[in-house]
C-alpha cells in the first residue's frame, strides 16, 4: 500500500447523468465521493444540442446546460469533482489502487464507474461540422426534431434496422444506407424494415458527404461502392447508427465484460464482478442508452455502495 495515497470511501469514474446522479446520492450519504471527469466531461449529452425528453425540463434544455446543473447539484453536496483520466485500476484487493493522468494514487473503499460509451462516426468532417444540427447518433433521443421530414439512416445491424422502424413513424421518408446488398440485422428486424412502406433501401452505397447550409443539413451524397456513382439524398437529419464503443479499456482483465466489451452487472443490481466495484449508465447498457435511465442506475450504484460499505 502506497503511504503517500489519497483515500476515499467512494470513487466516481465518468461524469455523464449517470455518474453526477452517482455523485449526488453518494455525497448526500455523506460518502464524500471523488469524481474524476475523464476526457469529456458531461458525457454523450455535451455534443447533443436540444434535450427535450428529460423529466424536468418543460422547456427543453441542452445537453451541456443539464450536465453543469448536474454537476453544481453534485458539488452542492460536497462531491470532489476534479478535471482529469483515470489511467489504471487494481480491483484485486481492498481498498482499490485508482492511478491518474496526474500521477495520483487513490485508495478507494468502493468505485462506481460510469465511463459510458462512444458513438462510432462515420469519419467525415462534414458529419463532425454538423453534429447535433442535423447530424445524430440517437433516433429515440433527437428523432422527435424531424417530424414529417426526410432522414436518412447509415447502418445495417439489428441497432439500425430498430432506429429506422423507430423514425418510420415520425418521419415522411427514412432512406437506410447500407454499404451491403442485405443487411445484418435479425431475420425479424429486416422483416419489419422491408414491410415499412416509407423506408427505402438505399443498397451498396457509403455516405461521402453531409451536405448542409452552414447551419443545418440539408442532404447526403452516398457513393455506389459497386459502381463508384454518387447521388445526393435529400434530408433534414442523418442518423448514424454503425455501433457504440463501451469506455471500458482501462478495465479489461480487472473486471467481466461481455462480448461487445459492455461490463456484466448483475441483473436488476449495478453490481460487477468484483464485490465493490458498481457499474452505471452507458458503460453496462447498451439497450436504452438513454440519459434518464442512465441517471436511474447511478442511483441504483450509489444506493448499493452505501450499503456494501454498512455491511463491510
Amino acid at each position: 500500500m502506497e503511504d503517500n495515497a489519497e483515500k476515499t470511501r467512494c470513487m466516481i469514474i465518468g461524469s455523464g447523468p449517470a455518474g453526477y446522479t452517482a455523485a449526488i446520492y453518494a455525497a448526500r450519504a455523506d460518502l464524500k465521493p471523488v469524481m474524476y471527469q475523464g476526457l469529456q466531461p458531461g458525457g454523450q449529452l455535451t455534443t447533443t444540442s436540444e434535450i427535450d425528453n428529460f423529466p424536468g425540463y418543460p422547456s427543453g434544455t441542452t445537453g451541456t446546460e443539464m450536465m453543469e446543473d448536474l454537476k453544481k447539484q453534485a458539488e452542492r453536496f460536497g462531491t470532489d469533482v476534479r478535471w482529469g483520466l483515470v489511467t489504471e485500476v487494481n480491483f484485486e484487493e481492498r481498498p482499490f489502487k485508482i492511478k491518474t493522468d496526474d500521477g495520483k494514487v487513490i485508495l478507494a473503499e468502493t468505485v462506481i464507474i460510469a465511463t459510458g460509451a462512444t458513438a462510432r462516426w462515420l469519419g467525415l468532417e462534414s458529419e463532425r461540422r454538423y453534429q447535433g444540427f442535423g447530424v445524430s447518433a440517437c433516433a429515440t433521443c433527437d428523432g422527435f426534431f424531424f417530424r414529417g421530414l426526410n432522414v436518412a439512416i447509415v447502418g445495417g445491424g439489428d441497432t439500425a434496422a430498430e432506429e429506422a422502424t423507430y423514425l418510420a413513424k415520425l418521419c415522411k421518408k427514412v432512406y437506410m444506407v447500407h454499404r451491403r446488398g442485405e443487411l445484418r440485422a435479425s431475420k425479424a428486424m429486416q422483416h419489419k424494415v422491408m414491410n415499412t412502406a416509407n423506408i427505402e433501401m438505399v443498397w451498396n452505397s457509403k455516405p461521402v458527404e453531409v451536405v448542409g447550409d452552414n447551419k443545418v443539413v440539408t442532404g447526403l451524397m452516398v457513393e455506389d461502392v459497386t459502381t463508384g456513382q454518387s447521388r445526393r439524398l435529400d434530408v433534414d437529419g442523418v442518423f448514424v447508427a454503425i455501433g457504440h464503443t463501451p469506455n471500458t479499456e482501462v478495465f479489461k482483465g480487472q473486471l467481466n465484460l461481455d462480448e461487445a466489451a459492455y461490463i456484466v452487472t448483475i441483473p436488476g443490481t449495478t453490481k460487477t464482478s468484483i464485490d465493490g466495484v458498481f457499474a452505471a449508465g452507458d458503460v453496462q447498457d447498451h439497450h436504452y442508452r438513454q440519459a434518464v435511465t442512465a441517471a436511474g442506475t447511478g442511483c441504483m450504484a450509489a444506493i448499493e455502495a452505501e450499503r456494501f460499505l454498512s455491511s463491510n
